[in-house]
């Protein structure tokens, strides 16, 4: 907490990154905008999700945590997560902007933009 100001935190196990975020947006009238680059999803889990046809950002991740963060207290925040052996793969994968309010926007690995919706449904069975 020395590190910087965490506005929110918030566990992405129920509907993923794309539920965490979209909840997120719609509750602080903002839109989110992420690069698809800086999201840490192992190469196994890409490729699962590939077969299957799911959406990586749409899985359940347990022993995960999204913050929003000040921007001027981002890198130090960042930094401290990543002194902790379980916080090894933090990243800053976006930030918050006031234009379109209640959206998330992805800029894909090709450069092009993606509106990511809130998840219909359950993918896959309840982790808890």
């Amino acid at each position: 907490m020395k590190a910087g100001r965490v506005r929110t935190a918030k566990d992405p196990t129920r509907g993923g990154l794309a539920a965490t975020l979209n909840e997120l947006a719609s509750k602080a009238g903002v839109s989110i905008w992420i690069r698809e680059e800086d999201i840490p999803i192992r190469p196994e889990v890409r490729a699962a999700a590939e077969m299957l046809g799911l959406d990586p950002l749409e899985l359940s991740c347990e022993g995960r945590v999204v913050l929003a963060v000040d921007r001027e207290d981002a890198d130090r925040v960042l930094q401290a997560l990543r002194r902790h052996p379980k916080g090894r793969e933090a990243s800053i994968i976006g930030e918050v902007k006031a234009e379109r309010p209640g959206y998330v926007v992805m800029e894909t690995l090709v450069g092009g933009l993606r509106v990511v919706n809130m998840p219909i449904g359950e993918p896959t069975p309840r982790v808890c």
